[in-house]
């Protein structure tokens, strides 16, 4: 993997906060993901992200079509941070690239119906299942990119809590509060229905509010010298921003770890290998994506406000990423 620089961003404007909260979106609430109907044993619940990876230049053929369009879901991060990548990398290479933003359900249904090439942020085998049930005939699997998107409870890494269960006999320490999200969240749902009673957390105050108090209280808690608890997932630029780390989860009470998938319009790698490719060869770990994200939506860099020229400055930042997605050496 090439040489990261972790891009730290200590504050945030309110602005970025309010962003941030979009990223509620990432915990599977009921408004903007599939219910999860497929079992974990489907054939989404494991993936090698180095299978078909291979350089670009290898591969035989001509794109047919020198514009590609990208969808990304609505308030989910990684999704635009991994479209903007790929859309810098594209324009480099001499390709026009269009980024549209969907809700969930109509991004799957736009690259199915071939209106829009490309999605980057297929998250299986739960979160999503229901959309591959539906348009899977018609999408083509590019391999997926992330290996680790989860539900978390996570603290200050300089804490005592270890586990999920130590907040129990720990809890005066954490000021007896568990700070969560929006209401609707999957996340909300998932620590109220399985963490607090697999756990005996029912002694916490279990704040129910917004992620941008989340990230505020964790900002407060970092000024301050104090500690947190909060509702956290994975991918999040916050694990870049602040010194955070998960609770070790023996009872999986938050869930099992998911994939994120790229998918095509069925058949686009016959039409454009050359793109296809470049996708396939997309892998990132927490530590590159939430450093990308950082700079994307932190307020010391961005806060969502031109993303095209965040990455075009973490790409300056990591000169050697380019070369690598091309030739397939992320691995």
């Amino acid at each position: 993997m090439f040489t990261k620089k972790r891009s730290l961003a200590a504050v945030f404007t309110a602005a970025a906060l309010v962003l941030a909260g979009c990223g509620a979106s990432n915990t599977s609430s009921e408004s903007d993901s599939g219910s999860g109907g497929s079992s974990e044993d489907s054939k989404w619940a494991d993936c090698d992200m180095s299978e078909g990876v291979q350089p670009v230049a290898d591969v035989e053929g001509e794109d047919a079509d020198k514009e590609v369009t990208i969808g990304a879901f609505n308030g989910w991060d990684e999704s635009y941070a991994t479209a903007h990548l790929l859309k810098a990398v594209l324009e480099q290479d001499g390709y026009t690239v269009d980024i549209q933003s969907f809700d969930a359900g109509p991004g799957y249904t736009a690259v199915a119906k071939g209106d829009v090439d490309i999605l980057t942020d297929g998250w299986l085998p739960l979160t999503h299942a229901d959309y591959l049930d539906e348009y899977g005939d018609d999408l083509e699997s590019l391999g997926c990119w992330y290996d680790n998107a989860k539900l978390t409870i996570a603290v200050n890494e300089d804490s005592p809590a270890q586990t999920i269960e130590d907040l129990a006999t720990m809890g005066d320490q954490y000021n007896n509060t568990l700070v969560g999200i929006e209401a609707g969240a999957g996340l909300t749902k998932q620590t109220q229905e399985k963490a607090i009673p697999d756990y005996g957390l029912e002694n916490l105050n279990f704040t129910i509010s917004s992620t941008p108090a989340m990230l505020a209280a964790i900002k407060s808690s970092q000024q301050q010298g104090t500690n947190v608890a909060v509702t956290l997932w994975r991918p999040h630029w916050a694990y870049a921003a602040f010194p955070m780390r998960d609770l070790e989860d023996p009872k999986n009470a938050m869930g099992g770890k998911e994939f994120i998938y790229s998918f095509a319009t069925k058949g686009y790698s016959d039409d454009n290998p050359k793109v296809a490719q470049l996708v396939k060869n997309l892998i990132l770990d927490d530590e590159t994506l939430a450093s990308l994200e950082n700079v994307m939506f932190g307020e010391d860099n961005f806060a969502g406000s031109d993303n095209d020229a965040a990455v075009a400055q973490w790409l300056s930042e990591n000169p050697e990423f380019a070369d690598q997605l091309r030739n397939g050496e992320l691995g």
